[in-house]
């Protein structure tokens, strides 16, 4: 990477310490505004198509949808800030906010988007490529409760991560019955969040998967969570594969009985589960066989 860095600002690269957002814009003062974190594989964005069709239900959601530039557009600016950068490895992040407008909650009908695109260096992945994180994941679940379908839709992946943020600082303060007081670190890698009735939903940045009786499960989406690019992925490899799936509903005790465990993001990939709430789980040979698909997948597309 260079040692001056730049983002992309409405249609122009900038270096990084230029790059700024009006403070009337509604992604900065309301969070109204969709994003996507996409991961370059020698030069490549991978998954695109996925990620821009939950981008524009996004956009769809928030009501701004017809204001925002085509897919050719977006990825031909991801590629100008990846050349930018020198990068052909990388984190993306593509935020579309519904832009300046005057300070009220109620949004005006004209939408002028701000659209940024930001990038970082990450290790190369595929085929013997390098993990982003330093080994299985620690999870906690925390007593924060996943907002309702009803109050904001769990589909809309919007730069309102409130949820999120609460359930990663509970994680300071123990997980469960966390009312002991903060603490300097967190005390897991992953928050796991319910919903309402108590159903295991998903992590603060991450989906759940484990492994139980030679089953791959998932919780469904017809509870509270954010359908990943990389839990559909993982899905597809799977029943290609032949192996049983269930997308359901769980109560916790049944994830902490697992014979395996992993959470799956855009840039973990696949993620073996050390321990849920302090019991060991740990990987397996399904986790693994997942893992290696995954990456045989990013190696075909990507390099």
């Amino acid at each position: 990477m260079t040692d001056d860095w730049y983002s992309h600002v409405d249609g122009e690269i900038v270096p990084a310490e230029e790059a700024t957002v009006n403070v009337r814009d509604r992604g900065f003062a309301y969070g109204d505004a969709a994003f996507e974190t996409l991961r370059a594989y020698g030069g490549e964005v991978f998954a695109w198509d996925a990620h821009a069709d939950r981008l524009e239900q996004t956009c769809e959601t928030l009501g701004f949808a017809e204001a925002i530039p085509p897919r050719e557009d977006l990825r031909e600016r991801i590629e100008e800030t990846l050349a930018a950068n020198d990068l052909a490895d990388a984190y993306v992040k593509l935020s579309i906010t519904r832009g300046v407008q005057p300070g009220k909650l109620t949004p005006e009908p004209r939408v002028d988007p701000t659209i940024v695109v930001t990038v970082s260096e990450l290790p190369r992945g595929g085929v013997d490529g390098t993990p982003v994180h330093d080994g299985p994941a620690t999870v906690v679940t925390v007593d924060r409760r996943r907002v309702p379908d009803a109050a904001i839709p769990a589909d809309a992946k919007t730069h309102n991560y409130l949820n999120g943020i609460l359930a990663r600082l509970d994680l300071r303060r123990g997980g469960e019955g966390a009312d002991s007081g903060p603490a300097d670190e967190p005390t897991a890698d992953e928050a796991l969040l319910l919903d309402e009735g108590g159903s295991l939903t998903e992590g603060a940045t991450s989906n759940l998967f484990f492994v139980a009786d030679g089953v791959l499960h998932t919780p469904s989406t017809d509870l509270p969570i954010l359908p990943g690019v990389t839990r559909s992925i993982v899905l597809e490899l799977a029943r290609t594969e032949g192996l049983p799936v269930e997308e359901g509903f769980y109560r916790p005790e049944r994830l902490r009985s697992a014979d395996e465990a992993f959470l799956t993001n855009t840039t973990w990939e696949v993620r073996p589960v050390e321990t849920i709430d302090g019991e060991a789980v740990g990987g397996g040979p399904i986790t693994e066989l997942l893992g290696r698909l995954y990456d045989r997948r990013v190696e075909r597309t990507c390099y």
